[in-house]
């Protein structure tokens, strides 16, 4: 099974390392050098999680319907090669929307639109299969070895950018990204190799066909699934709602290079890194849920710091901010993936997982629009880059505090009572009533 986990890694890394160069290197440059407002930057790398809802379908359909004999290795391959095409695209649409805003923004469209297609085919489908190939007992092992690689290939990636793009140029950006892109289909493509038992056509129907209302209906019908669907969304908002903002901050606040923004993704994911070795311990000694209240305690902490350092101009504050980020992030990830694998029923793990994948596209989405169009607004009323940015920073902190009350009603044990068919003398007792 190692070899399976480690391959799961492989495909999880190429999928992550194509959002770097976008959410650590293009953001900054779009916003502080092409002078691009944060709210069109936001708009632009948010318009990937618009097709969140087909996770849901691709999930629900691939559950039924395998292609060729695999259930999930095709639509992660079509998903993988989306998101590379979306990668390469993207700086040449920033440079295009610079010389020409309509066609620039059309482009644009194309660039993140496929990303985006193509990061919501992998996801929900090698999710899917990691769960599938793991079992309920070793899905924690999977999980921590798919995002202690993640968090890897995340800091390479990132130190690897900061020093293709040193110094910068329009030419050094596009290649960056063009080796960037080339490495990802190379590793996932790598995974990919016998990772899925090929099976046949009869073992692989097994349940009904949802549609995308009736799908998102088995999840509110459930309260505990509802419950933890409204958790996710407002903690993804948070903590994922700084990614086109942290680096643009660095640059504004502290008159950073690109080289150093680029960096700070490297640092948040060394601590993130860590926090994912010391959840994977306390899991087997706490609950996940405890942990993932640490997590999200050490995060909003992390955000006030970061507010903070604007304000009085401390980048020993900032960097600060930016480990503790990193730390909450880690303990929240791994606590809140053992939960999503948790709300899941046999039968149903695609069409749970791509629930909870929305999610996760939904609240990017969110977080991203709503942080660049508040940093525009404030930008404009106070002139004050660094109150503009903290009032953004506050709010997402906010937010995780909301997360933390919605954290302790979910219960897992309660979600599984609820989902379990009645036995067959409940059923006999319920057939018995007078109607």
């Amino acid at each position: 099974m190692f070899i399976k986990r480690f391959q799961l890694g492989l495909i999880h890394v190429a999928v992550a390392m194509t959002l770097v160069p976008i959410n650590s290197t293009l953001n900054r440059v779009m916003i502080k050098e092409l002078a691009l407002s944060a709210t069109l930057v936001a708009l632009l790398a948010s318009l990937p999680y618009v097709f969140s809802p087909i996770q849901v379908i691709i999930g629900s359909f691939a559950d039924r319907h395998p292609l060729w004999g695999w259930r999930r290795t095709p639509y992660i391959l079509v998903g993988l090669a989306l998101c590379v095409l979306g990668v390469v695209l993207s700086p040449l649409a920033a440079f295009a929307i610079v010389d020409d805003r309509w066609v620039g923004l059309a482009f644009g469209v194309l660039a993140f639109g496929a990303w985006g297609m193509g990061f919501n085919f992998a996801t929900v489908s090698y999710l899917s299969l990691a769960s599938e190939l793991s079992g309920e007992s070793g899905r924690g092992k999977t999980i921590a070895t798919m995002w202690f690689m993640m968090i890897v290939s995340i800091i390479c990636t990132a130190i690897l950018l900061s020093h293709l793009v040193n110094p910068y140029t329009s030419e050094s950006l596009v290649r960056s990204f063009w080796i960037v892109g080339l490495a990802a289909l190379a590793l996932g493509s790598l995974g990919l190799l016998k990772l899925e038992k090929r099976t046949a056509l009869a073992e692989t129907i097994g349940e009904d066909r949802y549609s995308w209302g009736e799908s998102l209906a088995v999840i509110l019908e459930n309260r505990q699934a509802s419950l933890f669907f409204v958790y996710l969304i407002i903690l993804l908002i948070a903590l994922l709602g700084q990614d086109i903002l942290l680096e643009p901050f660095g640059g504004e606040a502290f008159a950073m290079p690109v080289q150093a923004t680029t960096r700070i993704t490297s640092i948040w994911g060394g601590f993130t890194l860590l926090a994912l070795l010391v959840a994977g311990a306390l899991e087997r000694r706490f609950s996940k849920r405890r942990v993932a209240a640490w997590g999200g305690w050490v995060a909003l902490l992390a955000f006030v710091l970061i507010a903070l350092s604007g304000i009085v101009v401390n980048l020993s504050m900032f960097y600060s901010g930016v480990v503790l980020l990193g730390l909450g992030t880690g303990l929240s990830t791994v606590a809140n993936l053992s939960l999503m694998l948790d709300m899941t029923t046999a039968g149903k793990v695609g069409l749970f997982i791509g629930a909870w994948g929305m999610a996760n596209a939904v609240s990017r989405l969110v977080g991203s629009v709503l942080g660049g169009a508040v940093r525009d607004i404030l930008m404009q009323v106070l002139s004050n880059p660094a109150l503009a940015y903290a009032v953004v920073f506050g709010v997402e902190a906010a937010l995780l505090f909301v997360s933390l009350l919605l954290l302790r009603r979910i219960d897992v044990a309660a979600f599984r009572e609820s989902t379990k068919p009645p036995a067959l003398i409940e059923r006999a007792a319920l057939a018995s009533e007078p109607s």
